[in-house]
């Protein structure tokens, strides 16, 4: 099967694409284009998938780049391929042309950024925790460093979870609260004492105060099992594991 590739005309013309699931090696729960290693999925496969992903963007396997990921604020800058063990972070950008930099998801945000002009990218692995702790905000800084500016600046986030279906409790509200009292505006009233929460609109808002242009593709994760692997779906499922989604970008 042909991998689907979802892009976006804000991000043009620089390669890039938010793969789904379609198109991959992997079966079972992780049927499709799992490309994470963190998976109990056979790594044989999942180096099968990653290597169809680098085919795609253009560039040798061992240049399709990603970090160990823990929802964290932190980004790293890179210029070559990284070696095991993969230094922890959640933002990665580069000035290096051929060099595809990528993030893993299943629900999280993956925020692709891109100053053409500038010749300078970004991928972002943004969970509510990465966002509300300013990975996006440290990425835009990191792109910056490296002579970006926040004109030249495009992001985009990918396939996430929706607020439809992001339901939280009332300690998460307070989270975010205690932040700044204007994130209510991200929160609709739920069940109960449950709330839904905006994800996307929330790390919109925060991108655009920072002067960048940003947008959301409105791919929800968790609605569509056919094309997306989604943590939350795979819990209320109570499925053995999920299957993780690649986003890349490269220049």
């Amino acid at each position: 099967m042909t991998l689907e590739i979802i892009t976006s005309d804000l991000l043009a013309p620089v390669h890039h694409g938010f793969f789904t699931r379609r198109g991959g090696a992997s079966s079972g729960v992780f049927s499709g284009l799992n490309c994470g290693n963190g998976s109990s999925d056979q790594s044989e496969i999942v180096a099968i998938n990653r290597a169809r992903v680098a085919d795609a963007m253009g560039v040798p396997v061992e240049r399709l780049v990603n970090v160990s990921q823990t929802h964290s604020a932190r980004v790293v800058t890179v210029d070559g391929p990284l070696e095991a063990p993969l230094p922890e972070a959640d933002g990665i950008v580069t000035a290096t042309p051929g060099l595809a930099i990528a993030v893993l998801t299943a629900d999280c945000q993956p925020v692709l950024f891109s100053d053409p002009e500038a010749g300078v990218i970004g991928a972002t692995h943004a969970g509510w925790r990465g966002a509300v702790d300013g990975v996006l905000e440290a990425t835009i800084e990191a792109m910056l460093a490296l002579g970006a500016t926040r004109e030249g600046i495009r992001a985009v986030i990918g396939p996430t979870i929706s607020q439809r279906n992001y339901e939280v409790g009332p300690e998460f509200f307070d989270t975010f609260l205690a932040e700044d009292q204007e994130n209510a505006r991200h929160f609709a009233g739920g069940e109960g004492d449950r709330m839904q929460f905006d994800l996307p609109g929330f790390s919109l808002a925060k991108m655009r105060a920072e002067g960048v242009e940003a947008e959301w593709t409105r791919h929800c994760t968790y609605s569509d099992p056919g094309r997306f692997f989604s943590y939350r779906r795979s819990c209320h499922e109570k499925a053995a594991d999920y299957g993780r989604l690649i986003s890349a970008i490269r220049l």
